[in-house]
């Protein structure tokens, strides 16, 4: 079928074009006009857009945080805030996620089945932490030998904890078994923590290059949380190929990273999201930590643009507010410009993620992942944040929402 009549916005940042697109099952086949006769889907004006990408989820952190690791849901509940919040990054427009820790790997292959609705996801497995670091929710009281208690086979593994480098390769090993493919260390400290300061560094260069040379020899990468120079220097030293947040990076930093050709996926939303006062069951300590992160992050954005770094764009929500995820497209907006951050959302992100050959831009060969926008959030981003903007979904060929 050819979907006629809107305006495409091709995800490679060149103005939008009135042009046809043919899709032939799961695959777009053609751009340009649709015959007469020929089977269309009507846009009716619409901007149409590769589906959008989140590099940075945590679908597996869809319930109240401390109720989730305090045992106090049901393991029913947790599942169905999971599957909820899949459905919901579905429905605003989201076609790909890759999961940065949360998800075991029965939830990728429920929704790769067409069993419950949800994005393509990608995911890394329980993230890499180290004893006591980042990514550790226990009880003060907890032994650590404890923790992979809270996890849920085939649901939910928020975290493996690795004291040095022999734990780390066997912990890695066994998120491979799992089925991640690829993975996340934890090499600073974070702001949704309890044990570790934003300045605290994590894991030595070594030890980091332990996960690198274990994910090279799966044909993968290593991206890690980081929010401070001198984890990120770390990363960089010992193979990562990507950072999340990457909330302080200088000038000197950004230049190491360009020169090993380092991603960088910065996160606004969760920052907007914990000062917003949103019930996230986090502690209350949380909105003290993220003091003055957001300004300090759109700083280390400029720095990143300045030097020529691949910038995605991931939303890194957490709790049972997931519903707007593209909030994400529309602060970005505000701090560049929704041409930008829909490009970042597309064929970057596509590209971070290994994926640039086959999604995030509307060309012939591509796979069908398609959205039609109510109201074209390159002249009002706020379309982007508003999952009732996006009027029709197609993944993968498949129309998986059409409010039209």
């Amino acid at each position: 079928m050819w979907f006629a009549g809107g305006l495409v916005a091709d995800g490679s940042g060149g103005e939008p074009s009135a042009v046809d697109v043919r899709v032939t099952d799961d695959v777009i086949t053609a751009i340009g006009s649709a015959p007469a006769g020929a089977r269309t889907v009507d846009l009716d004006g619409r901007l149409l857009t590769p589906g959008l990408i989140d590099a940075h989820v945590h679908l597996g952190l869809s319930s109240p945080i401390r109720a989730q690791f305090g045992f106090q849901l049901s393991v029913a509940e947790i599942a169905a805030d999971i599957f909820a919040t899949a459905g919901h990054a579905l429905d605003a427009g989201f076609t790909t996620v890759r999961d940065v820790g949360g998800v075991d790997g029965g939830v990728v292959d429920v929704i790769a089945k067409g069993k419950v609705r949800g994005p393509r996801v990608l995911s890394c497995g329980p993230v890499q932490c180290q004893t006591g670091g980042h990514g550790y929710y226990g009880a003060e009281w907890e032994p650590t030998e404890l923790w992979p208690e809270h996890h849920v086979p085939g649901l939910c593994a928020l975290s493996l904890m690795s004291g040095n480098a022999d734990e780390l390769r066997r912990n890695v090993r066994e998120s491979f078994r799992r089925g991640a493919t690829f993975l996340k260390l934890c090499v600073t400290g974070g702001v949704v923590g309890r044990h570790d300061n934003l300045s605290d560094t994590q894991f030595t260069v070594e030890e980091i290059a332990v996960a690198v040379e274990e994910a090279a020899a799966r044909g993968t990468y290593v991206t890690v949380h980081a929010h401070n120079n001198a984890g990120i220097r770390n990363a960089v030293r010992a193979g990562a190929r990507c950072v999340e947040h990457g909330t302080d990076i200088d000038e000197p930093t950004a230049a190491l990273m360009r020169e090993h050709d380092v991603a960088l996926v910065p996160t606004f939303a969760v920052v907007d999201q914990i000062l917003g006062g949103e019930s996230m069951d986090l502690d209350p300590a949380t909105k003290d930590r993220v003091a003055g992160v957001r300004d300090r992050m759109a700083s280390a954005l400029r720095t990143a643009r300045a030097a020529g770094l691949r910038i995605g764009l991931g939303s890194d929500l957490i709790g049972p507010h997931q519903r707007r995820r593209g909030e994400e497209l529309r602060l970005r907006s505000e701090l560049e410009s929704p041409m930008q951050a829909l490009v970042a959302a597309t064929r970057v992100n596509a590209d971070i993620l290994g994926l640039g050959e086959t999604v995030g831009q509307i060309r012939a060969g591509m796979r069908a992942d398609l959205v039609a926008w109510q109201s074209n959030p390159l002249k009002d981003a706020k379309a982007f944040a508003d999952p009732q903007m996006a009027a029709l979904v197609v993944k993968g060929g498949l129309t998986v929402k059409d409010i039209r």
